[in-house]
């Protein structure tokens, strides 16, 4: 039911609202505020990237917008439908069937093929084997591994690791791509070619990337740049400098 009312959503804001949202964690003398009552607007098609020093916040918002952690007071609102109201089964459907994800350590299972790491999201989706096999490999000939179907990630580069992991997130079609710290692992050619993928997807397919990195340079992708410190939204404003390409 909340899938296909968010599939059939005509919501008019914005993809994405977080309403003076707080998190607090234990309680207490021991407990701790890493939210502070924070507001985020992103857009369908937006490319946002969430910087910070650790401790600053941005890794909690960033599970919060992933439904992997909720808030404790305030309002999270995706297509217009209030998460707060949703179950734990209800916010993992909404994962699995719109958001995508790429983390700093690529998370494939290594004895298995790059085309089977692709597939995983639509086996738990339920989908048939033979269009898995299908949209798994035009998602991997999407980040340029056509012919690497079969390799195993021991048999892959980093970087060509961190583009199965990117096919593995976008096989589904999801609304949104989180990315934490994806170039993290890797050295400054791989990242470049890993930044000029996402960019692509972002201008070419409207898909909405939210990312965190504490590189500068690998913010000036972005079109917007929130900063965060001490539980609060430091600044917001454009891409951090002009990269070239």
């Amino acid at each position: 039911m909340m899938a296909d009312s968010l599939a059939a959503s005509e919501n008019s804001g914005p993809l994405i609202e977080l309403k003076a949202v707080t998190r607090r964690y234990g309680s207490g003398t021991a407990e701790v505020t890493a939210l502070q009552g924070i507001d985020v607007r992103i857009e369908q098609g937006d490319f946002v990237a969430v910087m910070g020093p650790s401790g600053s916040g941005k890794s909690t918002c960033m599970n919060i917008l992933g439904c992997l952690d909720t808030p404790s007071s305030g309002r999270y609102r995706f297509k217009g439908v209030d998460v707060g109201g949703l179950s734990r089964d209800q916010r993992a459907l909404l994962r699995r069937h719109y958001l995508g994800f790429v983390f700093q350590g690529f998370n494939l299972l290594n004895r298995t093929s790059a085309l089977e790491n692709v597939e995983l999201p639509l086996i738990y989706r339920g989908t048939g084997a033979r269009e898995r096999r299908q949209r798994a490999g035009q998602a991997l000939a999407a980040v340029g591994l056509a012919g690497w179907e079969t390799h195993t990630p021991a048999e892959l580069s980093g970087g060509q690791q961190q583009r199965v992991a990117i096919a593995r997130a976008i096989v589904t079609d999801p609304f949104v791509l989180f990315a934490d710290e994806p170039t993290g692992n890797l050295d400054s050619a791989r990242s470049r070619e890993i930044m000029d993928l996402l960019t692509v997807f972002n201008k070419d397919r409207g898909l909405t990337v939210v990312m965190v990195t504490h590189d500068p340079v690998m913010a000036a992708y972005a079109r917007r740049v929130i900063r965060f410190r001490d539980g609060y939204i430091e600044n917001e404003g454009g891409r951090e400098a002009d990269h070239v390409s």
